[in-house]
């Protein structure tokens, strides 16, 4: 070696994984293991407690922990001389995330990450917590300090440390049990769920609870649900909390992306990581938001947030990539805010427009900083300035572009490159919703641009993770699949796979979707109701998690209810309709306690109680007359449809609605269904359209 290399720095076991989050420890000083039998076998053998750190790469906190005490000597000696030290990626272990998060909350009321958590040599937790600081602060020991604490508890009073781990994972696999012995939903119970929304409503600021402010798309999805359904109190909830997250900090009014959550009830001021699962669902109700009121301006966000998606997290394989840093270089939001200094010297005449419009202010608006917010509205900046609503939205969006363009000469904030299948299935189906109501209003470029990026995404995750026996990977990273799919990979996936069928009308995609739905009947369903999160085949653990709550992404359980409800309508195969109304049996009760804790499965149980028609159409697409049809078919938002189209009236179909289908007199040709009971064939756009309305308005 020449005498100046550098020397190399220690690595632990965690340089051989895939996850950025576990490679970010690798040169730690502590010894660390990935969760594995390596790890537990270690742990029995030397007969000591485990230390377990759950975390997730844009974690803010958690690079915290690590430079505070992971990345110290003489901490990391302690730890490793007492403890089998073991750190998880909570992303590619949901369910261990979900296991041990249920014992810290069990434990202390509480949750978050990192998670901290202290275990037997068999798994079992016995004391957990999140972030613990290097000196005793807020109330809380010093990590060095809990550590020689457990340490001396694991010696002197093993006994009680043992038994005190019996009753938690007693009853954390007791909480996981939900009996199918609930009502059916009725039309009622949507109408209770509305109104406990409702009572939590803040009308000020919209959204539901104070600070920190989530961004609560399944909860809004629901509501535009409702609005169908002609319930006035629905639309005015979900059209003020989707304007007051557009215009605050919460979305980068640059980039287009959204993040995390805000830390005020204002949605001014984000925790600045931008989460692939966030951007995915708030694109797509704002989408659908779109095509129910014909705002344009929805349409633009949610047109924002997808070319973030494709610009910042597309991987090379085409897959997409999980987040980006809350921090640049350490620094929390240091990509993201200004000076007003800054906002002139990179606009010049069109700084005090743009200063006025996005609340730049020489003080800032957050540590001397700016984070940029919409607080003037188009129509007082014409007037303020003697320009046209035109001119001002032209010279805002110039602006905003030159601004764009000198924030990427800045540090980036990292990301996090690994694909995640339950993921991408969420940001597939946004991009296929995307591409098929933007074909249908004539947007063809965007509409090519994003079915295309969706296309690519599913090719890359399903030849990625999805192996020939039907069993699907949870993570793919650097060529590599890790981790044994969660029951939301498959259902995520399936969702986003059987819209990309009525974007593409691709029946490989419907045949994929349906495989999975089928593996998850055969190996996640509960005998008492419901789907466990893991399958009857996974990593035995300490209790076999079943979460039936959304939390920031949807329950899994309620989408594989969703999937199986809409491949009823498909299939017409009784079966996938049984289960999913035994599924939502276990839930009734809590989705008019909690509503927005179970928005997903509100949805899902609008989709039993409405009418949903059964589409089936038989024309080439490139037709004028087919397309004239689809438009009526699927051009607006319309949850409570399915669409199928069959090419070729001599080719057979893997979609049982469309059997038997012919051309009427040579000419595209449209079938309604409802339950399988069909209406007389049509050929005239006006004469599907009114048969669409009184298929759907009939009880």
């Amino acid at each position: 070696m020449a005498a100046d290399a550098p020397t190399p720095k220690h690595t632990n076991r965690l340089a051989g994984e895939t996850s950025p989050y576990l490679l970010q420890h690798a040169n730690n000083p502590v010894d660390w293991f990935p969760w594995g039998p390596d790890a537990l076998t270690r742990a029995k053998l030397l007969d000591r407690p485990i230390f377990l750190s759950i975390g997730y790469a844009a974690c803010h906190w958690c690079h915290v922990m690590e430079r505070e005490s992971f990345e110290d000597e003489a901490t990391a000696t302690y730890l490793n001389a007492r403890f089998v030290a073991i750190k998880v990626d909570r992303e590619e272990r949901p369910d261990l995330d979900q296991i041990y998060m249920s014992a810290v909350q069990t434990l202390t009321g509480g949750g978050g990450w990192p998670m901290s958590v202290f275990l037997t040599p068999d798994g079992r937790p016995f004391y957990g917590g999140t972030y613990f600081p290097p000196v005793p602060a807020h109330g809380l020991p010093s990590f060095r300090q809990l550590l020689e604490g457990i340490d001396r508890a694991w010696r002197e009073q093993r006994a009680d440390l043992e038994q005190s781990a019996a009753q938690l994972v007693g009853q954390i696999a007791s909480a996981s049990r939900n009996a199918a012995g609930g009502a059916a939903p009725t039309p009622a119970l949507l109408d209770t769920a509305v109104g406990l929304i409702e009572r939590g409503f803040d009308a000020t600021n919209g959204g539901w609870g104070g600070a920190p402010k989530f961004p609560q798309p399944m909860t809004i999805e629901f509501l535009l649900r409702r609005a169908v359904a002609r319930d006035p109190r629905a639309l005015p909830m979900a059209r003020r909390t989707l304007d007051r997250m557009a215009d605050g900090g919460l979305r980068d009014q640059l980039g287009g992306g959204f993040h995390r959550y805000a830390t005020d009830a204002i949605w001014l001021v984000p925790h600045f990581e931008q989460m692939l699962y966030d951007n995915a669902q708030l694109a797509r109700v704002y989408l659908h938001a779109w095509a129910f009121t014909g705002d344009e301006r929805y349409r633009d966000v949610a047109t924002g947030t997808l070319t973030y998606i494709l610009r910042e997290l597309t991987t090379d394989a085409g897959a997409f990539a999980a987040s980006q840093d809350a921090d640049t270089q350490g620094v929390e939001g240091a990509t993201f805010t200004w000076t007003a200094e800054e906002i002139r010297e990179g606009l010049g005449d069109d700084a005090a427009m743009f200063s006025t419009a996005y609340g730049v202010t020489e003080r800032g608006n957050w540590e001397g900083r700016a984070i940029l917010s919409r607080v003037r509205p188009t129509a007082e900046l014409a007037t303020l300035y003697s320009l046209s609503p035109a001119e001002v939205d032209s010279r805002l969006g110039a602006a905003r572009e030159r601004l764009l363009l000198q924030r990427r000469r800045r540090p980036q904030p990292a990301r996090d490159d690994k694909a995640l299948a339950a993921w991408n299935g969420l940001t597939i189906g946004a991009l296929a919703d995307a591409a098929r109501l933007l074909r249908i209003a004539g947007l063809d470029g965007l509409a090519r641009r994003y079915l295309a990026a969706a296309i690519r995404a599913a090719d890359a995750i399903v030849g990625g993770l999805l192996s020939p026996d039907g069993r699907l990977g949870r993570s793919w990273k650097d060529g590599r699949s890790t981790g044994q799919g969660v029951l939301e990979d498959y259902a995520n996936l399936a969702e986003g796979l059987l819209a990309l069928y009525e974007a593409t009308f691709d029946e490989r995609w419907f045949t994929t979707a349906r495989s999975l739905a089928d593996a998850i009947l055969e190996r996640f369903t509960d005998p008492d109701g419901g789907f466990f999160d893991t399958a009857s085949d996974h990593e035995r653990l300490i209790t076999r998690p079943k979460d039936i709550q959304d939390n920031a992404t949807p329950s899994g359980g309620a989408v594989a209810t969703i999937v199986l409800l809409r491949l009823a309508a498909f299939t017409g195969e009784a079966r996938y309709r049984a289960a999913a109304e035994r599924a939502l049996a276990t839930v009734t009760a809590y989705t008019t306690r909690y509503p927005t804790a179970f928005a997903m499965w509100l949805q899902a149980a609008d989709f039993t109680v409405a009418p949903v028609a059964e589409i089936a159409i038989v024309g080439d697409p490139s037709d004028e007359a087919t397309r004239a049809l689809l438009v009526i078919a699927s051009g607006g938002y319309e949850p409570n449809r399915v669409v199928a189209l069959k090419r070729d009236v001599d080719a057979s179909s893997a979609i049982p609605l469309l059997e038997g289908r012919v051309r009427v007199d040579d000419r595209p040709t449209a079938y309604i269904c409802r339950d399988f009971a069909c209406r007389m064939p049509v050929t005239d756009p006006e004469a599907l359209r009114d048969q669409l309305a009184e298929a759907t308005t009939l009880a």
